[in-house]
């Protein structure tokens, strides 16, 4: 009576030792460090030691210079230090280089060739920055309008109704002009009874110089628009977010046109707001080789023709039909060509851009095929006390090749100047283009300090509530109490190891489940324990009242931890934000509680007590 098999004690060690592993990671911390990149190839060599020279001379104490996946980190002991440390690099590289501010996890290499990381920290605990972005409807009623537009035209020509023109009106309305009032009255008809277009208010106008239909969208259909392209933004700002690395970040609409998005941890706010902001695509279109590019800067542009700006400024002629556009790329991925070592990024395309592509590319061997990168900015500015937001587009051709072979689903794009700027395009191509234009209306900056603050609060309320149930078990329960508490100090490390090991993020809200949990955990020994002195009173001889103690108390702490559970499951679903991070921390919690109350305690409690004689117990 009273013995465990020996795989269940290795199975109450192996956790234990699990435990400590993958919890060891929290102490170390993180050192602020500053990130630098070269902007160009070139100036890639040597950096390593120009950045040794720049601080050994400036007598800035720094813990050591590393080499990452995405450059040099230098990592310092405080934020003090780093700043001016980034200042100085700033000053004394020069251009074509990048610096950033970065948290750099302190982990020793022996703990991460084992996986072993820090869990993250929310917004509230780490510092960071929230921005308040504002969606662009003006443009989004643009675009339902012009894909109106589009749709009209075809389908009119479609059912062979001569029209005479189809423009934009004044007031979001779309304005077609007949020949003849017969032919309007036969479109309308058409129109009205299209399924496509059951979403349109139609009107006809008279008393013109011609017969017009004037079009306009329901406020309905046109507010389910709206909340569509905002919803698609969210989407994209998700995907754009889980590129950066940011763990747990809070991207929600707040009102009918706004996104707050928030991002724990991160200090170079001006690389997020230019990756959150970023409208990048790509356009692949065909050099027009047939006609002359300096006749065309004349003022002879031929029809069905542009000129666009090389990177070094040349110009180009590209035709205005393009083969495919960034709404074809399905993944992409920056890497190195094999054959110039130069960086590149490697493009997959969807089924339709795919075929697409390969027949164009199978007409055109041998012609030159030119990649034009699109990227929208906007400029706020306060003026007469409004905020004025003036937006720019840029259009440059990065890329011209001459079409070798018949091109299908995955090619590369070179010429790009940096391995810097093949990520960011990888990432922007992945995450896809912003529906409608965002500008970034407010920003603000949450510090480290404020969040130190809330960590040591919330370490101060975890212990004193842990020293309180220790000392409590103690007096009431005495070497059973120890033993409970043991478990109970194993319950916390568990719970971080687990909190580690899953990469969730800690939040105020989520120290507070630790804290309940810290109480509910010898929940289950207190009715363990309960039902063992009520055992002894009972008569029965110590051996018998421990195995009757656990076996009866197992089925009402199952009741009472499943009940918790399934609440904490609740809270989880229809949560957000904080609600969910006390849901995790809390499930987490009752999950390792019943282990370590009921099989780490037992396996003490048989280790110590089992097989011996015992005329009574330290109960």
């Amino acid at each position: 009576m009273n013995h465990y098999p020996a795989w269940k004690y290795l199975l109450v060690g192996a956790v234990l030792v699990f435990a400590v592993l993958f919890a060891l990671p929290n102490i170390y911390g993180e050192d602020p460090a500053v990130q630098v990149s070269a902007a160009t190839a070139s100036n890639e060599e040597g950096l390593g030691e120009r950045l040794n020279s720049v601080l050994a001379g400036s007598g800035l104490a720094y813990k050591g210079i590393e080499l990452t996946d995405f450059g040099w980190l230098v990592r310092f002991n405080d934020t003090e230090v780093q700043l001016k440390a980034k200042e100085l690099i700033d000053e004394r590289l020069g251009e074509g280089y990048i610096t950033a501010l970065n948290l750099a996890a302190a982990t020793p290499d022996w703990l991460r060739g084992v996986g072993a990381e820090p869990m993250y920290l929310g917004l509230d605990l780490r510092g960071g920055v929230h921005f308040l972005l504002q969606v662009d409807m003006d443009t989004a009623e643009k675009q339902v309008q012009s894909a109106n537009i589009k749709g009209l035209r075809s389908y009119l020509r479609g059912e062979k109704i001569r029209y005479s023109a189809i423009i934009e009106g004044p007031n979001n309305t779309i304005l077609i002009k007949f020949r003849s009032a017969e032919d309007r009255t036969t479109a309308r008809e058409l129109i009205y009874n299209e399924a496509d277009y059951r979403d349109l208010n139609l009107l006809e106008v008279e008393g013109g110089k011609s017969p017009t239909l004037e079009v306009t969208i329901k406020e309905s259909a046109l507010i389910e628009k709206r909340d569509f392209a905002l919803k698609q933004n969210i989407t994209t700002l998700r995907n754009r977010v889980n590129e950066l690395g940011v763990a747990e970040p809070i991207i929600q609409q707040q009102g009918a046109d706004r996104i707050i998005v928030q991002l724990p941890g991160v200090q170079d706010t001006t690389r997020a707001k230019e990756i959150l902001g970023a409208t990048a695509t790509l356009d692949f279109r065909l050099v027009d080789s047939n006609n002359d590019v300096q006749a065309a800067l004349s003022g002879k542009v031929p029809l069905g023709s542009r000129i666009y700006r090389e990177r070094n400024g040349q110009p180009i002629l590209l035709l205005k039909d393009e083969i495919i556009t960034g709404d074809a790329i399905i993944d992409a991925a920056s890497g190195i060509d094999q054959q110039t070592g130069s960086s590149s990024v490697f493009v997959t395309l969807d089924s339709v851009g795919a075929s697409r592509m390969s027949d164009v590319t199978r007409d055109n061997i041998g012609k030159p095929m030119a990649v034009v990168f699109k990227e929208s900015k906007s400029d706020i500015k306060e003026v007469d006390g409004e905020i004025v937001i003036r937006r720019s587009t840029s259009e440059k051709v990065i890329n011209v090749a001459t079409i070798r072979d018949q091109l299908s689903k995955r090619f590369q794009i070179t010429g790009l100047d940096s391995s810097e700027e093949a990520r960011d395009l990888a990432l922007l191509l992945r995450a896809g283009a912003l529906k409608v234009p965002i500008d970034i209306i407010e920003e603000r900056t949450i510090g480290p300090s404020m969040g130190k603050e809330n960590i040591d609060k919330g370490a101060y309320s975890v212990i004193i509530g842990f020293m309180l149930v220790l000392v409590f078990m103690v007096v009431w329960y005495k070497q059973f109490g120890m033993i409970a508490n043991i478990a109970l100090a194993l319950n916390l490390v568990v719970i971080i190891a687990v909190l580690s090991m899953l990469q969730a993020t800690l939040t105020l809200p989520g120290i507070a489940g630790i804290v309940l949990t810290v109480g509910m955990a010898v929940d289950a020994n207190v009715l363990i324990f309960e039902r063992i002195r009520e055992e002894i009173a009972n008569g029965n001889s110590p051996q018998a009242s421990i195995h009757s103690g656990y076996e009866k108390a197992l089925s009402t702490i199952a009741d009472a931890n499943i009940t918790t559970l399934i609440a904490a499951l609740v809270l989880y679903t229809f949560g957000t934000g904080p609600v969910k991070g006390f849901a995790v921390t809390l499930s987490i919690g009752i999950l390792t509680s019943m282990f370590t109350a009921i099989m780490g305690t037992r396996a003490i409690v048989n280790f110590f007590y089992g097989g011996k004689r015992l005329n009574k117990l330290s109960i």
